[in-house]
């Protein structure tokens, strides 16, 4: 008999254990043999450039442009010694800091009401404005490069913090908007009804019930735009009309001149714009995998 009665209660545990096991590959209709191969594939398409690009940060300019390619070759620190001794790299820094955290503040001021609205509206006019949303993430950037100068231009805003964040923030609010959507889509609408029934208006339950339960799909969606306001380069150097204003993304640019490329100073500024990057990814990795998977289901 006890055995009989615990065989109903081992199933649900086997089939978590079964369900933990299954990853990605599985949602994708994929097998293991298939899975590994192809995290193997995707790791040597991101894994060589950024090895490459560390390994050339340790060379000498003699080393870089020599004939005769080797892994084998005396490291040097000169290419690091000399950027971080420059006291430009330090106000890019802070420009970086101060572009992506505005830009992600201003987008999200504006994204989390126009995605709770079309998750909520279900009309001809959400279905023309998801379309509208689509068609901006179409456009090229370069497109907007000329209209925006010109516009800056009459306003002041030219070699402004302010008028990189609004073209940052311009270029980055539908693709914002298009990821907080199925965050609020997968909130239940009784919990509007309840809190609507107990006398909370419209106002009141976003800001006590939605906010708090899409706090993830927002904290994601913040995540993101900061790690694409962070490398965005276009803007910033077009729009900053002083070498000294430049973010860390358009201070590269400096290392090419008229006279050759400085390859090791390069890619020594490369690997030191992207460490703080690659810290924030670390921390909120766990945070953008359960964020982006609850915004997947509703």
């Amino acid at each position: 008999m006890s055995r009989t009665a615990s065989s109903p209660g081992m199933a649900p545990s086997g089939n978590r254990a079964t369900h933990q096991k299954s990853g990605w590959w599985a949602r994708l209709g994929l097998k293991e043999p298939i899975a590994a191969p192809l995290r193997l594939v995707l790791f040597l398409i991101y894994g060589i450039p950024l090895f490459w690009i560390v390994l050339t940060s340790l060379k000498s300019p003699s080393q870089v442009i020599s004939s005769q390619a080797s892994f084998v070759f005396s490291p040097t620190l000169d290419a690091y010694v000399s950027a971080l001794g420059d006291s430009g790299l330090y106000t890019a820094l802070q420009q970086s800091v101060v572009i992506a955290t505005g830009t992600t503040a201003l987008a999200l001021a504006i994204a989390i009401p126009a995605g709770y609205g079309l998750a909520r509206v279900d009309s001809r006019v959400t279905t023309i404005g998801l379309g509208m949303l689509i068609v901006l993430q179409m456009l090229p950037q370069t497109s907007n490069v000329i209209p925006l100068y010109q516009i800056f231009a009459s306003w002041n805003l030219l070699d402004q913090n302010l008028g990189v964040i609004v073209a940052d923030t311009a270029l980055l609010v539908p693709f914002a908007v298009l990821l907080m959507r199925p965050f609020f889509r997968a909130v239940p609408v009784a919990l509007e009804e309840a809190a609507a029934l107990d006398g909370a208006h419209t106002f009141r339950t976003f800001w006590s019930v939605m906010l708090p339960i899409a706090r993830n799909g927002i904290a994601t969606t913040g995540t993101l735009i900061f790690l694409l306001a962070w490398g965005e380069f276009l803007y910033a150097i077009n729009f900053f009309l002083t070498p000294g204003n430049y973010p860390l993304s358009a201070l590269l640019a400096q290392q090419v001149s008229a006279f050759g490329i400085d390859w090791p100073g390069l890619m020594a500024l490369a690997v030191i714009t992207s460490i703080p990057i690659m810290l924030l990814f670390l921390f909120t990795y766990r945070l953008l995998r359960e964020g982006l998977t609850l915004g997947a289901v509703k």
